[in-house]
């Protein structure tokens, strides 16, 4: 079997932007972190942050729903997170696997940080954790045959749905909470 070319001249961008460096002003989650009007975050696809933490779709996803939960600070290990980077990451991570199983039904989770250049770490000089979707049968040909990942969805369409549905669990969630108030 011939093997054939497939063009993903998006790929580039990522290809740079970790030849550029490890620069907190180059970071890409620095970036979208410090994201302040709507097209900033919409264009950097920062769905949230929190005092400590941040949450994004990531732009290269293994599979549609990729999020990556991060630090602000930017560190790369860690034993360099205090107490409460520690907590939020994971309170993050548990909110973010919330929002993926109301918006888009997964049946499972990939849920990993990954330490070190040599470990997988695409950007081994900010922490992030990785919140990969899973579905039975995801598998498919493409995969297995091309070496290809197929992503069913514009960035732009899963930002506007993630965004959609954690704006109705936030309504959700402060409605009972002013129902349970005497």
């Amino acid at each position: 079997m011939q093997s054939r070319p497939l063009f993903a001249p998006w790929r580039m961008d990522y290809i740079k932007s970790v030849v550029k460096g490890e620069d907190d002003d180059k970071c890409f989650l620095c970036q979208a972190a410090a994201a302040r009007t709507d097209d900033e975050r919409r264009q950097r696809l920062a769905l949230w942050t929190t005092d400590t933490t941040a949450v994004v779709i990531n732009r290269y996803p293994y599979t549609n729903g990729h999020l990556l939960i991060y630090p602000i600070a930017h560190k790369p290990d860690l034993e360099e997170l205090t107490p409460e980077e520690q907590l939020d990451l994971q309170r993050q991570t548990a909110e973010a696997v919330r929002l993926l199983k109301r918006a888009m039904s997964p049946q499972g989770f990939n849920i990993g940080i990954n330490i070190g250049r040599c470990a997988g770490a695409g950007l081994p000089g900010h922490l992030h954790q990785h919140v990969v979707p899973r579905w039975n049968g995801d598998t498919n040909f493409m995969g297995v045959v091309g070496e290809v990942r197929v992503v069913p969805q514009a960035m732009s369409q899963l930002y506007d749905e993630l965004l959609r549905v954690r704006h109705e669990m936030l309504h959700s969630s402060q409605q009972s909470a002013a129902r349970s108030q005497p």
